[in-house]
């Protein structure tokens, strides 16, 4: 998914996720960012915290950037939105750093399969999102749609 030309679209508020367990239903940004984060562990696609994601965000390696909306340094904000403007990279923001932290495998996971000891994760960059599956088609659909408006 390369995105040349056109500004990256920034998504201002994303409803809050339905419970962790909740699989069944429709698909939604959320579901949708969990499951790309998945697969791009997988494949080794994933980078977390900000020295590595502004080095692939500058590098131009950067597919997707999602940022969290809690941050409480706007220096970072303001970097890493304008890392992604100048090099037209696909932007999201999800509403919490610790949901990003869970979703980018910043936690230990107990016999249960619940997530504990959950690390804040401001900034996550996906560099190689692995097979296509009904997330990425989703976010695929979402963000061209933001694109136009």
């Amino acid at each position: 998914m390369s995105s040349k030309g056109g500004a990256a679209p920034e998504v201002a508020d994303v409803p809050a996720p339905a419970a962790a367990g909740d699989t069944g239903g429709a698909m939604d940004l959320m579901k949708a960012l969990q499951e790309i984060l998945k697969k791009a562990i997988v494949h080794d696609g994933l980078v977390r915290g900000l020295r590595e994601c502004a080095k692939a965000l500058d590098r131009r390696e950067a597919q997707l950037c999602i940022l969290a909306q809690d941050c409480d340094e706007p220096a970072y904000t303001r970097l890493i939105e304008a890392l992604c403007a100048e090099h037209s990279i696909n932007f999201v923001r999800v509403p919490e750093k610790k949901q990003l932290g869970e979703w980018a495998g910043l936690c230990k996971i107990d016999a249960e399969g619940v997530a504990t000891k959950v690390v804040g994760c401001t900034c996550a960059v996906v560099k190689q999102f692995g097979e296509r599956s009904a997330g990425f088609e989703f976010l695929l659909d979402y963000l061209n749609a933001n694109k136009e408006e």
